[in-house]
């Protein structure tokens, strides 16, 4: 029998929001917004391609401006919820936003806005033309999306929209490598989100709601339930596969070096970024007990992940190639955060101590004590896993467009060609050798303190090899990185340099690299130093952004009510 009409009324007023929202609840979605406005005034002037600039990158400076406010905001206030259509929770679409999301959407608004002022010279006329710019925002879109969406059907929608972005920004110019690229990519990126869109349904099914707040409240009733440890480990494959991890990354390095530098630094500092705050997401803070168990599971992918990375870029003679397998290696020192658990559990019970390790762990702690300090190993792990993303996505967009300069000058990205450019353009050589200092993990830069913490924490877990290999791995891409500069900048050029198809750099007759292109360079720099110099202000908030993953009761209470 139908409910009366008056009935229906009442349910519907139980089911939307009550009460006004205020200005500021509107930067939740602000950045989502204002890439998908740019983009599309941009398809309104697509014949004007010369005012592209002049638009795209005032446009990325509003949303950095806007993800700063966000974030400022989050810090002062805890986790914002805006529901999309008036609806309550769980019936409407929630956007979330923790430390967490913030770190990630304010890091990737600042990359993409030194990326653009970097594309201003190195995209031609032609790639504006079909596109260049929009394609950047829709890609920004997605990725914006995928850090504030607090709904995990709307995670997948916003991952479809960002590789919608991507296809574009990969195939511009339509070389026959890019072409071939542009396959792998797409063949391996489409396996992977249809993985994660059947995992979608089997969780539908299984809690009756995708609201990710709602499911962390209602997944401790699970406990060893079979169901939901099938569901963490396709989350693991279909994310893994994302990220570029071990054994699904050969689609990486098959791919990434085929488009526009500007576009593969792009996609080295974000895309695999975006896999990783989803199965932290996901996997950490919806379904805690699974994770523990995968935790040996996912401890192993990360130490073969910065094995195949720190190898990889020995064997290279091609700079973006070599930068390729910097990132998996990044990917892998990522993973090694999230493997940690409490001692005498999870992946503590694959990798059993010694009492040498024991002796090691205040070695490795040091100064990473006090950075973080009364924190379990596991906050520990994810703090540095984040601090580590937030270092990889800086240094890797600044790795790829130095390269993108370097190899402009020399006419190729060869390591057989190149040479001489710490003669011919010492500022460029410079900051490459800061950049190149901070992926390897050295002081005084940004990539030395969250290996710190790594380090730190694997041995308070209970997992020495797991230290021992964030170690060597280090020390391997220091080797790479003093390869890359001694071959590329200190030597003299070559004489006569030799004909690489392959890896030529076209560009117009003589045209020189203009100095602008050392300014996205510098604003990079400026947080590399920063970050090593005081790493406090960053720490501080990674901790903060752990500590609300692993308990996520103010996550909870900003979708529901009770306050933050």
């Amino acid at each position: 029998m139908a409910a009366p009409s008056s009935e229906l009324a009442t349910l519907k007023a139980e089911a939307m929001v009550h009460g006004a929202y205020q200005a500021a609840d509107f930067l939740v979605v602000a950045p989502v917004a204002l890439c998908l406005l740019f983009g599309a005034g941009l398809l309104m002037i697509r014949k004007r391609v010369d005012w592209h600039p002049f638009v795209a990158i005032p446009g990325f400076c509003l949303l950095f401006a806007a993800d700063v406010l966000l974030l400022l905001k989050v810090a002062a206030d805890g986790p914002r919820t805006m529901m999309m259509g008036d609806w309550q929770p769980p019936f409407g679409i929630a956007f979330t936003v923790d430390m967490l999301g913030a770190l990630f959407v304010t890091t990737a608004g600042f990359v993409a806005l030194a990326s653009s002022i970097y594309a201003t010279f190195s995209i031609s006329r032609t790639e504006r033309r079909y596109g260049f710019f929009p394609f950047l925002f829709l890609m920004m879109g997605g990725v914006s999306g995928a850090f504030l969406t607090g709904d995990v059907f709307n995670l997948y929608v916003w991952f479809e929209v960002l590789l919608i972005g991507s296809f574009g920004l990969l195939i511009l110019g339509s070389e026959h490598e890019q072409l071939d690229g542009a396959t792998k990519y797409c063949f391996l990126n489409l396996v992977a989100t249809t993985l994660f869109l059947v995992t979608t349904g089997y969780l539908y099914g299984l809690f009756g709601t995708l609201n990710m707040a709602d499911i962390a409240e209602k997944a401790g009733r699970f406990e060893n339930d079979g169901a939901l440890l099938t569901i963490a480990v396709l989350y693991l494959v279909a994310f893994g596969m994302k990220a570029a991890a071990f054994p699904l990354n050969f689609w990486l390095p098959a791919s990434y070096h085929t488009p526009r530098f500007v576009v593969s630094a792009l996609f080295a500092g974000l895309l695999t970024k975006v896999g990783v705050y989803a199965l932290i997401r996901v996997l950490l803070m919806l379904f805690p007990p699974q994770h523990a168990d995968l935790a040996t599971l996912i401890a192993w992918v990360a130490a073969l992940t910065m094995l195949v990375g720190a190898f990889g870029a020995l064997a290279q003679s091609d700079l973006r190639r070599l930068l390729n397998y910097f990132v998996i290696a990044g990917i892998g020192t990522i993973f090694a955060g999230l493997a940690l658990t409490e001692p005498g559990g999870g992946a503590a019970a694959g990798m059993v101590a010694t009492s040498a390790g024991a002796a090691a762990t205040d070695a490795a702690a040091g100064e990473a004590a006090a950075l973080l300090p009364g924190s379990t190993s596991q906050v520990v792990g994810l703090s540095g896993a984040v601090f580590y993303a937030v270092h990889s996505i800086m240094v890797m967009t600044a790795l790829y467009l130095a390269a993108g300069t370097a190899a402009r000058i020399a006419g190729s990205s060869s390591l057989r060609v190149m040479g001489g450019l710490w003669r011919s353009r010492p500022a460029l050589a410079a900051l490459m050798l800061v950049f190149l200092l901070a992926v390897s993990g050295l002081p005084p830069f940004s990539g030395f303190w969250p290996k710190v913490i790594l380090v730190r924490g694997a041995f308070q877990a209970g997992l020495p090899v797991l230290g021992a290999i964030i170690l060597l791995t280090g020390f391997l891409m220091t080797v790479a990185s003093a390869r890359v500069f001694a071959l590329a900048f200190w030597r003299n050029a070559p004489a006569a340099p030799e004909a690489d198809a392959e890896n030529a750099v076209f560009r117009a007759e003589g045209e020189p690299a203009p100095l602008v292109s050392l300014l996205p360079l510098l604003m990079l720099a400026v947080f590399v130093v920063a970050a090593g110099i005081l790493p406090q202000w960053l720490t501080e908030l990674t901790d903060v952004a752990a500590r609300g993953i692993v308990d996520p009761a103010a996550y909870v209470g900003s979708v529901f009510g009770g306050g933050s």
